[in-house]
């Protein structure tokens, strides 16, 4: 199999690096100057992984689609704005992608967490939600796709607006997302803090493995149907009592 990282910042190599220490190489692509790549330079390509910026991947779809590719990883945010685009062509072309806000697995146990909270609080009554996200300096997309998404999975049960996101972008820090559910005497928190890079990158591995195991329905395949294979295949079989003879 040929892959392709496309973006050489620290996702783009923390995934290689993974591949890596199970022995598998992948070709890092770095930014060209024009921010997209051309679809000679993936010829080849069996499967993409999409680690560049928001702006670049649906230029850079369209190129691993020229180039032939049908599988693909988008493992970056700040896209939201064209995804209906990403998702015409992905199925124009039959080809498929595994979409995430977060691409981590620690993120899509902690976002089922956030919608099962927001339903037993909105049943409850009297509590509110809030969402504070913290990253590095340099990220770009105010809120962060996983705060975007938390505020998707909350609003479902709970009045929120993406306004009332409370934003930090200072340091180095990876990810830290805060959700808290308040009443009048009591306040419930849910975290998810990134460490580093290596959560997301076992997370695009699970990606990509489950784009291998067999063809997947054409169009945009969110993350969260990955985690559901993985854990219907870590759960017990159920032992069905045995039909009484006829």
């Amino acid at each position: 199999m040929s892959m392709f990282i496309l973006g050489d910042g620290p996702l783009g190599w923390a995934v290689a690096t993974a591949l890596g220490e199970r022995a598998e190489r992948a070709a890092v692509m770095g930014r060209p100057p024009t921010g997209t790549h051309d679809a000679a330079a993936l010829t080849g390509a069996d499967l993409i992984v999409e680690a560049s910026r928001g702006r670049s991947v649906l230029p850079n779809l369209e190129a691993g689609l020229q180039a032939g590719c049908r599988r693909f990883v988008i493992a970056t945010t700040g896209w939201d704005a064209v995804r209906p685009s990403v998702a015409d062509r992905l199925l124009d072309a039959g080809a498929t992608a595994v979409v995430a806000s977060n691409l981590s697995l620690g993120a899509a146990l902690f976002l089922r967490l956030v919608s099962e909270a927001a339903e037993e609080a909105a049943a409850l009554g009297g509590f509110e939600p809030a969402i504070v996200e913290w990253h590095r300096r340099a990220k770009a997309d105010r809120p962060s796709g996983t705060a975007r998404e938390i505020v998707r999975r909350i609003e479902r049960h709970l009045p929120i607006d993406m306004e009332e996101v409370a934003i930090v972008r200072s340091g180095a820090m990876p990810g830290h997302h805060t959700v808290a559910f308040d009443a009048a005497g009591e306040t419930i928190e849910l975290r998810l803090t990134a460490r580093d890079r290596s959560a997301y990158a076992a997370g695009a591995l699970a990606a990509i493995d489950w784009l291998r195991a067999t063809d997947r329905a054409p169009g945009i395949q969110p993350f969260d149907r990955v985690v559901d294979d993985l854990l219907e295949r870590s759960r017990p079989p159920v032992d069905r009592p045995a039909r009484p003879a006829a």
